[in-house]
């Protein structure tokens, strides 16, 4: 069986039994794409690979300028292709278990601070009441009001944002049960700004005769609903108008505001992690320099003994 072959029973597998999502298998694909072109040159197959197999591939990884985030990345993606392989019998042993991942600084997510994200919401708000905008600028601005608004109520990932279906606006609790990795479904917060939001924007939708279909956010799309690509060029133009830098936003970033300003608030780090649907609390630690200067400050202005400086 040629590595092609074993590729896509592998993929297969992510979609089967872990419910890999269109963008997790692309990534994949990529990743392996590159390995198996790698395993090509080098006259190898994976199922023979070697140690010195997936070194040599990592060496010429970081001949090609790959950042070590994203060499680690594709380690990850070729270290599960061995594993299955392995697993499954396609292969006598996995070359990866010798093999360590290249070294990586852990770089802290970017933040808006609340008086940023206050400014965002308000020009987004601002664009909906201007009374010179033409009926699809204002759609389109009720449509940045309500995505901002629920972004940051309930910190979902982007995929899971543009993909909500058109109920979700019109829901009377005060929670969203949406479907994140794998599946896995979870409760996420609704606020009465958010929920104010969407059934302000599903509003217009009917009321300019556009027809209300599954998709909250409906576009001439491969998917039918709004992509994650329009809708950060579009929170660019949003930005430039609240005066912040573009390469200081994106739906990501909003996402690491929602969950950072919970923790200041005093909020506990597992809640967090319930709330941004990470599987694994360790993904959701990278949020630990706001603990600690929680802690600093908590310390500073209630300890006994503390100067208050």
């Amino acid at each position: 069986m040629n590595g092609a072959r074993q590729a896509s029973l592998f993929l297969d597998m992510l979609v089967a039994e872990r419910g890999a999502s269109k963008n997790t298998l692309d990534a994949y694909r990529r990743d392996l794409d590159d390995y198996l072109a790698y395993l090509n040159e080098a006259g190898a197959r994976p199922d023979a690979a070697t140690a010195a197999t997936i070194r040599g591939f990592m060496a010429s990884l970081d001949e090609r300028g790959l950042k070590a985030t994203s060499a680690a990345r594709r380690l990850s993606a070729v270290r599960q292709f061995h594993k299955f392989l392995y697993v499954e019998g396609y292969a006598p042993a996995d070359p990866t278990a010798a093999v360590s991942a290249p070294k990586r600084g852990r770089a802290l997510p970017k933040v808006l601070s609340v008086d940023q994200v206050d400014r965002l919401l308000q020009v987004a708000h601002e664009g909906v009441a201007r009374p010179e905008a033409s009926p699809a600028e204002r759609l389109r601005a009720a449509r940045m009001a309500c995505l901002l608004e629920l972004l940051y109520a309930t910190g979902l990932r982007v995929s899971e944002l543009v993909s909500l279906p058109s109920s979700a606006a019109k829901t009377r609790d005060r929670f969203l049960v949406v479907r994140g990795k794998g599946a896995k479904e979870r409760l996420v917060p609704l606020t009465d700004a958010a929920r104010d939001a969407a059934r302000a924007y599903l509003a217009l939708l009917e009321e300019q005769g556009k027809a209300v279909g599954p998709w909250l956010f409906p576009a001439d799309s491969e998917t039918g609903y709004l992509t994650r690509q329009a809708f950060a060029r579009d929170l660019k133009a949003v930005a430039a108008g609240a005066g912040l830098r573009g390469d200081k936003i994106s739906p990501h970033v909003l996402r690491h505001a929602f969950a950072s300003h919970l923790l200041q608030n005093g909020a506990d780090l597992r809640v967090v992690q319930e709330l941004l649907g990470h599987s694994d609390i360790s993904t959701t630690q990278i949020y630990t320099h706001v603990l600690d200067e929680r802690l600093k400050s908590m310390v500073r202005d209630l300890h006994p003994l503390s100067s208050g400086e």
